[in-house]
């Protein structure tokens, strides 16, 4: 068992022992959801492979809140907010702008990036570095208006 999986059932407890639904109700979904994983990898199961799953569950919330606001549906974006706020207490830590901006300007000097030709590979190093610590949108987006001079 990972240390993300013994924190998750060790906050399950408290949360039933304090009555909290909506935690409660998370926690035993993002477990599931990393049984199954375990179950899909085999031998193979890590840390970062549960990392993965749970950035994964939080990409899904991000995704649902921006359809749910598309559609009108504020009950559901309020809703999906919390369940990612909760979700988050058990991502790493996300990287301030400063040190997106240090990591994009190494990666592109690493790869030797030029223009909007060479995204692919600026994109690919970077994201080796990130691993979860920034939204894979917010870095593309950066990265765009770096290469093509904005």
């Amino acid at each position: 068992m990972t240390a993300l999986e013994t924190r998750l059932q060790e906050d399950q407890k408290k949360a039933m022992k304090t009555g909290d639904k909506s935690l409660l109700g998370l926690i035993r979904l993002l477990r599931s959801q990393l049984q199954y994983a375990r179950m899909q990898a085999g031998e193979e199961w890590s840390e970062e492979k549960a990392q993965e799953v749970l950035l994964a569950a939080a990409k899904a919330r991000r995704e649902s809140i921006s359809l749910f606001e598309k559609g009108g549906r504020m009950d559901l974006v309020e809703k999906e907010k919390a369940e990612l706020a909760l979700l988050e207490r058990y991502l790493p830590a996300q990287l301030s702008d400063q040190e997106l901006s240090t990591l994009i300007e190494l990666c592109i000097s690493e790869t030797g990036a030029q223009d909007l030709k060479d995204m692919g590979k600026v994109m690919a190093a970077l994201m080796q570095r990130v691993r979860g610590r920034a939204d894979g949108k917010v870095l593309n987006e950066r990265v765009r208006a770096r290469l093509s001079g904005r």
